[in-house]
């Protein structure tokens, strides 16, 4: 019997408790625009209509309407354009140096979720992006109510509520490989079902969902030898 969405929840907030650490491994060299803070929302929830195809679900056991939200960032910007996301950005005086309300904040630009039906369980360790020269926390968040969301066409030209049990899916994961000049890295990649655009997630976002798959116990085994190229 797999797990049920209450399993999952629980599992969540017990990792979020207890705390875990990561291994990074940046993907690119470092920017020359000045170091700035940011903080992103990965957001769980049971709120999709549209849930996990029956093949996912058999295959990861998890249930089938877990979802979790990423954006496809716009391809005009500067950084990480085009690429699966979750939604976030920098942070502002606003902000009162809290990564959870810039992450919020964030969302609810990119997104037009509602924040009070969030709740924020806690927060990963900072990660230090070198492409962007970003340090960026990472905010783990709750879908307690659902509501809209819909991309702001300026930094998110697509939303997605993931089914976590296709990302899961051992067809769908595999290695991502990017060359820069006479460099490669490599790192754990998703590829999104057809229907959400078969994009590949890879690079932080990838590496944020591995460690969280791993660590809770939800990762079931996959081929690495599975290639994905990405080209930023």
């Amino acid at each position: 019997m797999g797990r049920t969405v209450a399993d999952a929840e629980r599992e969540l907030r017990e990792l979020m408790l207890r705390g875990f650490s990561f291994p990074f491994d940046p993907q690119g060299a470092l920017s020359d625009r000045p170091l700035r803070r940011s903080a992103v929302l990965i957001l769980f929830g049971a709120l999709d209509r549209t849930p996990a195809s029956h093949t996912g679900a058999e295959a990861s056991g998890m249930p089938a309407e877990l979802d979790v939200l990423l954006i496809r960032r716009a391809t005009g910007m500067r950084h990480h354009a085009g690429e699966i996301a979750f939604p976030g950005g920098g942070a502002e005086p606003a902000d009162r140096g809290d990564p959870a309300r810039t992450a919020l904040r964030e969302a609810v630009e990119e997104t037009g979720l509602v924040p009070e039906g969030v709740e924020v369980l806690g927060s990963l360790q900072q990660v230090h992006i070198p492409v962007s020269n970003n340090l960026v926390t990472p905010v783990v968040g709750w879908w307690r109510l659902p509501s809209d969301v819909a991309a702001d066409r300026t930094e998110s030209v697509d939303v997605f509520r993931a089914p976590v049990a296709e990302l899961l899916d051992p067809a769908a994961r595999g290695t991502s490989v990017l060359r820069r000049g006479a460099s490669t890295y490599r790192g754990p990649a998703f590829r999104l079902h057809d229907r959400l655009g078969g994009h590949v997630v890879w690079g932080f976002t990838g590496i944020l969902l591995a460690a969280l798959f791993e660590e809770l116990g939800w990762a079931v085994p996959w081929d690495a030898r599975q290639v994905f190229a990405v080209d930023p």
